[in-house]
């Protein structure tokens, strides 16, 4: 943007004021917001030096400012320079959403619904927050950005947001991921959990790398702030209906007027609260125009596909008025076949009358055939009756005597047995015998040997009372012998 001329019936502001009011300043895109307290002040960045310089000593002081505008302009096509400014606006807006959202529900003293103002314009900035920094997926209706994907991650991090998750699924009027991803914020809210949401998914960079961008808002320090400052939301309470919201069709832009602080309040001259006035709606326009385009873009997006699917509808069309002839062409052709069918039953009618009485002894001839046929299947049935009860009484013989095969098999192996067992028992007959031969021949030289030994104890005791009697003998002669000696 070129440098603005002032109008000579406004005062010109000096480079060491607009130098001041730059140094109080944030960026947010092309342009820089001051904060003072809970307001915006917007100021154009290519107009505002952050060098101060002489005191202009002429009239064209504005003139003057050019090479140092192109030179902040030149800074300012870096990415990375440009995509650090973004982070640090979208921090601080978030800063002063999440504080007017909890100090007007204070003051409100009751549940906000989805009509509420303040609560509007904190999702639309979340919603910016989110998509700061995402990579395009390519999908064949072209590239796509949403922040759905990040969002069916929490689940996996924190249990409890498995049912958030399965509620937004459950929805029967959401279609686009977007509507998905701005009802899992709002079911999130009421569920005062967005902030321990928020917190587990910055704390997971190594996830959030497939869907961000390296200097994404959510991979950087100013991902963790906001999750702080989503705490304070746990005091209020929020209730929304979305069965009959459109969350897909909402346009997502910033309302500054919510936040902005007319200039003539902090700036004493009339000229600097015009141009400042005149700056902010310019970057209002600007910024709505941005989200306008990208509107027009997901509708031109959506027309191609419409268009698309229209030339399918064509094509299927074109299929099925072929198809309607081909079965216009099979209709002909069966009212033909049919009118040939009937003119042709007609003549055969015709001879039918000639040939009625010959007809009427055909059809006793018939009558009579059938009725011998009849008798011949009668006959034909009872001896299929009785072959089937030969074969029944035959397959019962052959049970019989399979069964008496098994029985006399059963009979000549016990037979077998019987004889095995006789052999065995003549074996140990014989084997008896002999014992109690050896045993008789035991027994007698037995008794021979007791026989022995009893005439052998009679001698003893014989000469045990020889003995008895020699003793008594020689002591009688002992005592005989002592009474001499005495």
């Amino acid at each position: 943007m070129s440098a603005l001329t002032p109008q000579s019936d406004m005062p010109t502001p000096t480079t060491d004021k607009i130098t001041q009011a730059a140094m109080e300043t944030i960026y947010l895109c092309k342009f820089r917001v001051s904060m003072d307290g809970e307001w915006l002040c917007l100021r154009e960045l290519d107009d505002i030096s952050l060098t101060p310089d002489p005191e202009p000593t002429h009239e064209d002081s504005w003139e003057d400012l050019t090479d140092v505008v192109e030179q902040l302009r030149d800074d300012t096509e870096d990415p990375n320079y440009l995509m650090a400014n973004e982070r640090m606006n979208l921090m601080n807006m978030a800063k002063l959403s999440i504080k007017g959202l909890i100090e007007s529900a204070l003051n409100l003293g009751r549940t906000l619904d989805s009509d509420y103002a303040p609560l509007q314009q904190f999702f639309v900035v979340m919603e910016h927050c989110l998509k700061h920094g995402l990579k395009a997926k390519k999908t064949f209706l072209g590239q796509n950005k949403s922040f759905w994907g990040p969002l069916e991650l929490v689940e996996k991090l924190v249990p409890e947001a498995a049912e958030i998750t399965a509620s937004v699924k459950d929805l029967p009027g959401l279609k686009t991921p977007v509507g998905r991803g701005r009802a899992w914020l709002r079911l999130a809210l009421m569920q005062k959990k967005l902030s321990e949401y928020m917190k587990a998914l910055i704390n997971r960079k190594d996830l959030l790398s497939e869907f961000y961008e390296p200097n994404a808002l959510m991979m950087e320090e100013e991902g963790a702030i906001i999750a702080g400052l989503l705490v304070g939301l746990n005091v209020i309470d929020a209730n929304f209906c979305m069965k009959g919201e459109d969350l897909d069709s909402q346009v997502g832009v910033i309302d500054f007027s919510m936040y902005l602080k007319d200039g003539n309040s902090t700036k004493g001259s009339e000229g600097d609260g015009q141009i400042t006035a005149i700056l902010d709606q310019k970057n209002y326009v600007e910024e709505l125009n941005r989200h306008l385009s990208a509107t027009v873009n997901n509708l031109q997006a959506k027309v191609d596909a419409l268009e698309k699917s229209n030339t399918k509808l064509t094509e299927e069309l074109a299929v099925a008025n072929n198809r309607i002839i081909t079965l216009q062409e099979e209709m002909e052709r069966v009212k033909e076949e049919s009118s040939y069918i009937l003119e042709s039953s007609r003549k055969v009618t015709k001879d039918r009358t000639a040939d009625g009485h010959a007809l009427t002894e055909a059809r006793k001839q018939l009558k009579e055939e059938t009725q011998l046929r009849l008798d011949v299947e009668k006959e034909l049935e009872a001896q299929i009756g009785m072959r089937q009860e030969m074969e029944l009484a035959m397959k019962m013989l052959e049970k019989d005597v399979c069964e008496k095969q098994d029985a006399l098999v059963a009979l000549r192996q016990q037979l077998d047995d019987l004889r095995a067992l006789k052999h065995e028992l003549s074996f140990k007959l014989q084997s008896s015998d002999m014992g109690v031969k050896q045993k008789s021949e035991l027994n007698s030289r037995l008794e021979e040997k007791t026989n022995q030994m009893a005439a052998t104890i009679k001698q003893l005791e014989q000469s045990e009372k020889d003995l008895v009697k020699q003793a008594k003998t020689l002591n009688s002669a002992a005592n005989k012998l002592i009474q001499k000696h005495h």
